[in-house]
């Protein structure tokens, strides 16, 4: 070699060109396929960053304020154009420089013209887009509701070569049983060589459809591969069941969450969450494979090479809320491919990327096994990695009662608090009651990490929310002898309870129904029952009369008082058929709603990969009345964080509406924003003519506040 010095410089060039091109633009959802949410660019730093100013707004135009509609889409920007969602799932096309609009796709207007399949056509929120192209196509695949689409990105049509003229029903290749389930998609699929990857979102209630992984030939539509989940005679995992007829009967097990993908190696990351019914495991004894796992799969054949299971026979509903980030990681001195997978219980599994091996010690511990639900097994141990610590608190106590309230209040909690068993976040469900902590959108949420290469921080928003969950009997047959409003109660317990409480009041995220008699008649709300609408799903399992039934004892018509209901003939299916339900999605709060625990209610966290530390945690979010009182609380928060190179960490995701820029090595604000909506999204970084943007989805909706319907972009003057 006659200059080695020569040689050093290219090897350099071609590295820092790789990172570059991997990291300086944002064409997938999370920034990149390894999901780091790690931008390059370094034009915005840390001493300028206090001048960013709103560069241009787009408003969608579709907001319902009424029904909380919301954007959690993190938008990706592709040759200068972004590309995102609205509230109703339109996809839009936009300058990137100016915000200007090129095109928008409307799918409810598209399947109008399908009739037969309009009433699957239930709205979602989604969580991002997928970009493919081959030199000469170029295309935008996206999900809506039930639907996959495949949009020209250059003129917002459908290619009408792919699937049912331009589109593919998430139903299809699940079985004819599954036909009238429930069955959609919130995260982005993802792009391997002509194979676009998509899991889904199923119910979480006895009647879910399987949640296999499917990936589609992105000319055609046609299905190239499906990984059973639940696995079927003959597959890996299939004599880890009790019951060998499970894969028939049972759901869930989806990968809701997204994918992240190590393309050079051709291995596909898929999160996967809880196997239904989320709170009762007795119709699906065992560990529950491959639910609440990380699973490793060929991404040409999907074919299975390896899986870790977080949590074993999960009945908390703490699925792997999030895509793992693929990082390499440096432990004495080499350096490791691993993923790192954040968890709503607040760990982070470090595991190699090839094997699935630890990286250090994951210990099984034992955990409570008492039930009193007849038929439950619960699993005898639980899996705790010792590296790195909990970025969030993993148990409750008396001690920790939130003591900001007034005395009544508090006692008011301390007497609550007695009645329920609580103390160990694997304390398993019971009739009278027991505490759920962080929380069942505890931890880590869907909004993913950050993590900086540089550094080696993994940077994570968290939830510490205590939630009280109560089960109750379903009567699973009906009596002889009702009239139309006690049918209803019945049904409803069965099928409505969960989500909108005993008392019809609504429970967590879910709206309340007491006054539905002001906007629906009998037959309207039979109708919705039957069609579903936004996140509420299609009860295809009841009979017209059974929904008119329900209708009936949620608008109270005194009239059906005396009205005969004849229970149409039935096959109980003995997996379906629970014999338990809960009360409600209910957060163990004050009288006044706060939080039933002391703050922090919401945390960002700095996780030291090198030493397993928590190089910093800070309150996200701040409520008005405490802050007032130079209290900051944090809050829930949704959404997640994007780091750069040049030691900023942006995230929104609070409901005070803000957005702020901290300084990455220390956690110290550095720039601050109102909203026009809280932006429960994850932002996107981009470059566009020499000038370095940051968007973010402006949605509102959740956690009691208005809904918007504008994205927002920021630069530099």
């Amino acid at each position: 070699m006659k200059n080695p010095r020569l040689l050093i410089v290219v090897i350099c060039f071609v590295s820092c060109s790789q990172h570059k091109n991997n990291h300086s633009t944002w064409r997938v959802t999370g920034g990149s396929k390894e999901n780091i949410h790690f931008s390059s660019l370094t034009q915005i730093d840390t001493l300028n960053v206090k001048q960013l100013q709103v560069a241009w707004t787009y408003h969608t135009g579709d907001a319902d304020t009424l029904n909380h509609s919301q954007i959690q889409c993190n938008p990706i920007v592709i040759d200068g154009v972004v590309y995102g969602t609205t509230p109703q799932l339109k996809l839009f096309a936009l300058d990137a420089f100016s915000g200007k609009e090129k095109w928008v796709f409307d799918p409810q207007a598209e399947q109008k013209t399908k009739m037969s399949s309009f009433v699957r056509f239930i709205l979602n929120n989604n969580r991002g887009v997928t970009y493919w192209e081959d030199g000469k196509e170029k295309r935008i695949l996206y999900a809506a509701g039930s639907f996959i689409y495949s949009i020209d990105a250059l003129i917002g049509k459908p290619d009408l070569k792919f699937g049912n003229e331009g589109s593919i029903d998430l139903h299809n290749g699940l079985g004819e049983e599954v036909s009238d389930l429930y069955v959609a998609a919130t995260s982005p699929g993802i792009i391997y060589k002509d194979l676009f990857i998509i899991g889904s979102r199923v119910s979480e209630g006895g009647d879910a459809a399987p949640g296999h992984i499917r990936a589609y030939d992105v000319h055609s539509g046609k299905l190239a591969w499906i990984f059973h989940t639940i696995p079927h005679p003959g597959e890996v995992g299939y004599d880890t069941w009790e019951d060998s007829t499970a894969y028939k009967h049972l759901g869930g097990a989806n990968s809701w969450a997204g994918f992240s993908l190590d393309e050079k190696r051709g291995i596909l990351f898929a999160p996967t969450g809880s196997v239904s019914f989320d709170f009762y495991g007795g119709k699906r004894k065992g560990p529950d494979l491959f639910g609440n796992s990380i699973l490793a799969l060929d991404a040409t054949t999907g074919k299975y090479i390896w899986h870790f299971q977080t949590i074993h026979h999960d009945v908390w509903d703490k699925d792997l809320p999030t895509a793992p980030a693929l990082i390499t990681l440096k432990k004495e001195g080499k350096e490791i491919d691993a993923i790192a997978q954040p968890t709503k219980n607040g760990f982070v599994f470090l595991l190699e990327r090839e094997t699935g091996k630890p990286i250090y010690p994951i210990k099984e511990r034992p955990v409570p096994t008492q039930s009193e639900l007849k038929g439950e097994k619960l699993w005898p141990t639980q899996p705790f990695p010792t590296f790195p610590k909990p970025f969030a608190r993993q148990t409750f106590t008396e001690d920790e009662l939130n003591h900001l309230v007034p005395d009544s209040s508090y006692q008011d909690l301390k007497k609550r608090l007695s009645g329920y068993k609580y103390g160990n976040m694997y304390e398993p469900p019971t009739f009278q009651g027991t505490i759920f902590f962080p929380g069942l959108d505890g931890g880590g949420e869907w909004g993913g990490s950050a993590f900086d290469p540089s550094s080696q921080l993994l940077f994570v928003n968290a939830n510490e929310m205590p939630w009280m969950l109560k089960m109750t009997e379903v009567k699973l047959e009906a009596p002889k002898k009702e009239n139309y409003i006690e049918a209803g109660d019945r049904l409803y317990k069965t099928n409505c309870m969960a989500c909108h409480g005993p008392d019809r009041k609504g429970s967590g995220n879910n709206p309340t129904i007491i006054d539905a008699n002001k906007k629906y008649s009998e037959q309207t709300l039979a109708d919705l029952i039957s069609t579903g609408r936004r996140m509420m799903p299609a009860f295809k399992n009841l009979s017209k009369e059974e929904s008119i039934a329900i209708a009936s004892f949620i608008l109270d018509l005194k009239t059906n008082l005396k009205k005969e209901f004849v229970t149409p003939p039935v096959t109980i299916d003995s997996f379906r058929q629970l014999p338990y339900n809960i009360t409600g999605y209910n957060k163990f709060l004050s009288k006044e709603g706060y939080a039933g625990i002391m703050p922090p209610w919401g945390t960002l966290n700095a996780v030291n990969l090198r030493s397993g530390e928590i190089e910093w945690k800070i309150p996200l979010g701040e409520i008005k009345e405490f802050k007032e009182k130079g209290i900051i609380t944090g809050s829930e928060n949704y959404g997640g964080p994007a780091v750069t190179a040049s030691g900023l960490l942006f995230i929104a995701a609070t409901p005070d509406g803000k957005f702020r820029a901290f300084n990455k090595h220390n956690g110290k604000i550095l720039w601050e924003t109102q909203l026009p909506a809280p932006g429960f999204a994850t932002p996107s970084i981009y470059e566009v003519n020499g000038k370095q943007f940051i968007v973010i989805a402006c949605g509102g909706g959740k956690l009691k506040t208005k809904s918007g319907d504008s994205y927002v972009a920021f630069a530099l003057p």
